[in-house]
């Protein structure tokens, strides 16, 4: 599976199993698909509430430890030093590991209307100097951040030492967040995609259901090779095994560079109504 190198030299798969609500009513079966079809970056989170059943797939599986790649986030309500400490000790021993190899900030701010909402920039800081001490102790491989804008990336920048290694974000066509892509790509962080597909709301668009023909594929699997040929790392996720075996081909089509422009260029479309600034937007199709 093709790799990429992070800015702390580790290698990360170019293609991630993502689970959140992968496993609801399923317990650990899901995750021991997704291993089987050949995933083995397992991307998940507290609040996801099932790093539980990703150990134990891993565990079951029979496969090394090191061969395996697992993320991991911080709750956005227990951000500051203390508490990033106290909460991954809690994920390590849920995943039943001795390491991480990727710990992310969820996010940069709380939970909107939250009395520390505003406190952002601090507890930020705070966080992020408890990763890069658990990075130095062996704990975490390496340390990132999730939908974290310039703006938020900057004050790490200012504040700190270590540039993080990935941010990920919600990138997919109709959703390219072009300037914080910019800005992560001059500092040598890695985008990672979440919702890459749009969860399902980019189903009816014209101009991707028209390449999608062109290429003989449908628009999910078009989505995952454009982000993959833009140097995106992705993390879809399925309860279908031929269909989680067919989101690891990305290789297999080349989309021609007029038609990664048209793709670009796209007008909004699928955003899930979450920004790290403002009050979440509900959208009807999640």
């Amino acid at each position: 599976m093709k790799e990429f190198v992070l800015n702390d030299g580790n290698k990360i798969p170019a293609v991630g199993f993502g689970t959140y609500k992968a496993t609801n009513g399923a317990g650990d079966q899901v995750i021991a698909d997704a291993i089987r079809a050949g995933y083995r970056l397992l991307d998940t989170a507290k609040v996801y509430e099932n790093e539980e059943e990703v150990g134990r797939a891993i565990k079951q599986s029979g496969i090394p430890r090191k061969d395996f790649f697992i993320t991991s986030k911080l709750d956005r309500n227990m951000l500051g030093y203390e508490n990033a400490k106290a909460e991954f000790e809690k994920s390590l021993k849920r995943l039943c590991t001795d390491y991480i190899d990727l710990y992310l900030l969820h996010w940069p701010r709380s939970e909107y209307g939250r009395p520390d909402f505003d406190d952002w920039k601090c507890l930020d800081i705070e966080s992020w100097n408890a990763l890069i001490e658990l990075q130095k102790e062996g704990k975490i491989r390496s340390i990132g951040v999730s939908n974290f804008l310039p703006h938020h990336l900057q004050n790490l920048l200012n504040n700190t030492d270590v540039i993080p290694a990935v941010n990920q974000l919600e990138l997919h066509p109709g959703y390219s967040q072009a300037y914080a892509c910019e800005y992560c790509k001059k500092y040598g962080i890695q985008l990672e995609a979440w919702s890459p597909i749009g969860r399902g709301r980019l189903g009816d668009n014209s101009i991707l259901a028209a390449l999608a023909e062109k290429y003989n594929t449908n628009i999910p699997h078009l989505c995952l090779v454009f982000e993959h040929q833009e140097g995106i790392i992705v993390l879809p996720k399925s309860s279908n095994s031929e269909r989680m075996r067919e989101n690891l081909r990305l290789d297999d089509i080349i989309i021609s560079e007029e038609d990664l422009w048209k793709i670009r260029t796209m007008p909004q479309a699928g955003w899930g109504g979450e920004h790290p600034d403002c009050e979440r937007i509900y959208c009807p199709m999640e």
